[in-house]
């Protein structure tokens, strides 16, 4: 008789000795004359407990962990390859509370399949939706993505069928698919997740736009430092060509689409798309002047479709199961799910897809059990190292683009950071002026200087300097309308916000947060006069602001 364990082999499981716990299961059960088919699964997104392993037993898959290596000689003691009882038994993981209450659309197949078996894959509905698309016209497919109400899941959030529309449109012998894997933002994992455990869907999902606009050749611009979601995806387009899912005549089609994995530049600007384009090409990642958008004059100046992972991984879905079932999840314009990853001072650190609409006080505390420390949380950083700091009376707003925007804050790429009541805000706005310094391209002037200047007036004030504060909102002004890019764009957002809601600590008790009066700039971002007694941060973070410089 063949027993069946899952062992993660996603690298937040093999920085916990994963590795480690496979090796000792073989060598155990090669001891015990046992046989054991072994599965290296994605991780499902509790790293606080892995490695998580799993059994699979006619009940359904039972969970324990963290497992060490150590502890692999004590579960087949219990006989926990047929479910048997042992302090790490988690119970049936389908049961386990973190997960059971997700709503998983892009990830409903990671920590469940091999993320190599192209057999596990089409067994859970893969490429199901690549084939109903190779029955259609190409505005057929871009109508079907338009209705359903997906927007760009790497922050800027912009309507990904009008994106793919435009590119279908513009005239052109050749257009490009780029996937923009340059997961950089602190305290984001989703992208990683997603490529080492469910590959095939971001293939399948880059399939699907390339037959939408017409383009035959695609790139996946990963991060360097993901080594084995590159190993892996290289696996999985090599498997998926031998198929016929890719190359030449994708499943007797007549269609053609090539993909190729590049390596990222190991510069958070890289991020930003059409510095992403200047590496890709061989140069440089700077960024480049807007107009031309990069779907009229994009990648080789040719048109070219720019999405995010989880923005390309979710359109299988959308064309197997239909746009009406995709946009039946979520609020107002925010529909279908966000992956949203918690990190930080949280005692369950991990991975939640949900609807848009849930809120991050439910996020923090129904799914993180509060903070590792078991302090008080304080703040918490939305959207990435560029993101606003929120205080708790703004915890219980939807977890929606337009709602976020009316606090002058961003869902970015759904990376949530906790800080107890011991974070010092100063300091941390002080770090993302930091920050800024050290990964901007240095293209625009803004950006470049404005940042250098940031740290300098941030010790200052840190000092006791707290003259200085106007000559901070004077700067993030500068920043945030005069920058070319999100880099320096979105900069003053955790500065602004952090002197918005903490003003204590920034060494003085300030309820404006600025002094009134003379001193303060007379003029609004949108031009108008500020009210009476409004300081320029107050204008700022009070106002609804349209653009996310993203």
């Amino acid at each position: 008789m063949s027993f069946t364990i899952f062992v993660p082999a996603d690298s937040a499981a093999l920085a916990l000795g994963a590795d480690d716990v496979a090796s000792a299961i073989r060598d155990e059960a090669a001891r015990r004359n046992i046989t054991v088919t072994l599965v290296r699964n994605g991780s499902r997104g509790m790293l606080w407990l892995e490695p998580m392993i799993e059994v699979q037993t006619a009940k359904g898959r039972l969970a324990y962990g963290p497992v060490e290596a150590a502890d692999v000689t004590t579960l087949f003691d219990a006989d926990f390859i047929s479910g048997g009882a042992h302090p790490l038994c988690l119970g049936l993981t389908e049961e386990l509370a973190y997960l059971k209450n997700q709503q998983r659309l892009t990830f409903a197949r990671v920590g469940i399949t091999d993320p190599l078996s192209l057999e596990d894959y089409l067994a859970h509905d893969g490429y199901k939706g690549l084939r109903s698309a190779l029955t259609m016209k190409p505005a057929a497919i871009v109508q079907q993505v338009t209705e359903s109400g997906l927007r760009g899941r790497g922050g800027a959030a912009f309507p990904t069928g009008i994106k793919w529309q435009t590119v279908l449109k513009a005239e052109a012998s050749q257009k490009y698919i780029v996937c923009n894997a340059d997961e950089g933002d602190s305290g984001t994992f989703a992208d990683r997740m997603l490529m080492e455990g469910d590959p095939f869907t971001l293939i399948e999902g880059m399939t699907i736009a390339a037959l939408a606009v017409g383009a035959t050749q695609g790139y996946l611009y990963v991060r360097s430092e993901y080594p084995h979601a590159i190993r892996v995806l290289n696996k999985a387009i090599l498997l998926a060509r031998a198929a016929g899912y890719l190359g030449e005549d994708i499943l007797n089609s007549g269609k053609t689409f090539e993909l190729e994995v590049r390596k990222a530049a190991g510069a958070y600007v890289c991020g930003e798309e059409t510095a992403m384009l200047e590496s890709i090409e061989g140069r440089r990642g700077i960024v480049r002047a807007k107009p031309p958008l990069p779907a009229i004059e994009g990648l080789f100046g040719q048109p070219t479709v720019i999405n995010n992972v989880i923005s390309l991984a979710s359109v299988p879905v959308i064309l197997d199961k239909g746009a009406a079932y995709y946009k039946d999840y979520g609020m107002g314009r925010s529909r279908g799910t966000l992956p949203f990853q918690l990190a930080g001072n949280i005692k369950q650190g991990g991975l939640i897809e949900k609807a848009f609409g849930v809120t991050l006080r439910e996020l923090l505390y129904d799914y993180g059990g509060g903070s590792y420390t078991g302090r008080a949380i304080k703040a918490v950083q939305v959207g990435g190292p560029l993101g606003a700091y929120l205080p708790e009376s703004q915890w219980d707003t939807p977890m929606d683009y337009e709602a976020y925007t009316a606090l002058w804050a961003v869902l970015g790429h759904g990376g949530i950071v906790a800080h107890d009541d011991t974070a010092d805000m100063a300091k941390l706005a002080r770090y993302a002026m930091e920050f800024c310094a050290i990964e901007s391209c240095g293209k625009c002037t803004p950006c470049r200087i404005g940042a250098v200047r940031g740290v300098e007036v941030m010790d200052k004030i840190i000092a006791g300097q707290t003259a200085q504060l106007t000559l901070l909102e004077d700067l993030c002004d500068t920043m945030l309308h005069g920058s070319m890019c999100a880099m320096g764009g979105m900069t003053p957002y955790p500065v602004l916000s952090a002197l918005k809601h903490f003003p204590q600590d920034f060494r003085q008790p300030l309820p404006n947060p600025l002094p009134k009066g003379e001193g303060t700039i007379a003029l609004s971002p949108s031009g108008g006069k500020l009210d009476k007694g409004e300081s320029l941060c107050e204008s700022h973070i009070n106002q609804n602001a349209g653009e996310q410089h993203a």
